[in-house]
């Protein structure tokens, strides 16, 4: 998210020297080109390059710098976001048991940090339990280094070890950050996501997704799983991992259904995920 508003003032910078028209022109394609750049989320990037294009169009008829426009828009979208995303972690801190233990999926940005943050708040001690997230290992690379950074106890294991930490080890919930959260309850999130909440389904362990949801998503059904290059299956940093000729698949994301999940936490509170329209009732403050 913070990548797209930023790749908008990039691209206001790239086409400084031009027409007013033509810097818009430019700006109206990258709007386009960097909402799309990962479908399952093509909606909520689009509300921030959108900000930053009408931005972008109102400094350039005052001929004032269009970058820094975009600039401060993104900021300000960013604040939004951590400020309404630390009253989510407030919320699932709550839900987390003194001394209790938690597994991850992926690495959902803000809400790493601001559960950190809430935890440490309150005083509040758990140990952390990251899949490492196949093929990118953003579990590993990046959830397990935030966590052990901010002091908790971390241990990261490889994807097809759920099971046996689930049978072997005292997991409080499972939770993880959601790239789309559907009104009906469907969610989707990185790959894997739906493998693990099954198994937590089946060893009775609460799943807990953290974030806001989308109001043009009403069905699962509307959720776009953006494929990948199989290319990051068979290799890894450049290295192949099997021999020439072998195929993959990678699809980024998957769908978790509502009966597996516990609740959806937000800023609002935490819904049951069959109810989740009733986030919407009441009105709901700018967020992107």
């Amino acid at each position: 998210y913070t990548a797209v508003g930023m790749g908008m003032a990039l691209a206001a910078w790239e086409c400084r020297e031009r027409t007013k028209k033509q810097q818009i022109d430019f700006l109206t394609q990258a709007s386009c080109d960097l909402a799309r750049a990962r479908l399952t989320t093509a909606n909520r990037y689009g509300k921030i390059t959108a900000a930053c294009l009408e931005a972008a169009k109102e400094a350039i008829e005052k001929g004032e710098s269009p970058m820094e426009a975009v600039w401060e828009t993104t900021v300000k979208s960013l604040n939004r976001r951590y400020s309404t995303m630390q009253i989510v972690g407030d919320h699932l801190e709550k839900l987390i048991p003194e001394g209790g233990t938690i597994l991850t999926q992926c690495f959902g940005e803000t809400i790493v940090g601001t559960l950190s943050r809430a935890a440490h708040r309150t005083g509040k001690k758990f140990k952390v339990i990251c899949a490492e997230t196949r093929p990118y290992l953003q579990g590993a690379r990046l959830t397990a280094s935030c966590f052990c950074q901010s002091g908790f106890d971390t241990t990261v294991i490889t994807d097809n070890m759920v099971a046996y930490a689930m049978q072997h080890e005292p997991i409080s919930l499972f939770t993880s950050a959601a790239d789309s959260i559907a009104a009906d309850g469907h969610i989707a999130n990185k790959i894997g996501t739906f493998q693990i909440a099954i198994l937590a389904k089946y060893f009775g362990i609460p799943y807990f997704v953290t974030g806001i949801p989308d109001e043009d998503k009403q069905h699962g059904g509307d959720i776009v799983i953006e494929m990948r290059d199989p290319e990051m299956v068979l290799k890894y940093r450049g290295i192949p991992n099997t021999v020439e000729g072998v195929g993959a698949i990678y699809p980024s994301f998957d769908i978790v259904p509502p009966h597996l999940i516990s609740g959806v936490v937000t800023d609002k509170g935490t819904y049951a995920p069959y109810v989740l329209n009733e986030y919407f009732e009441g009105g709901t403050k700018r967020f992107y």
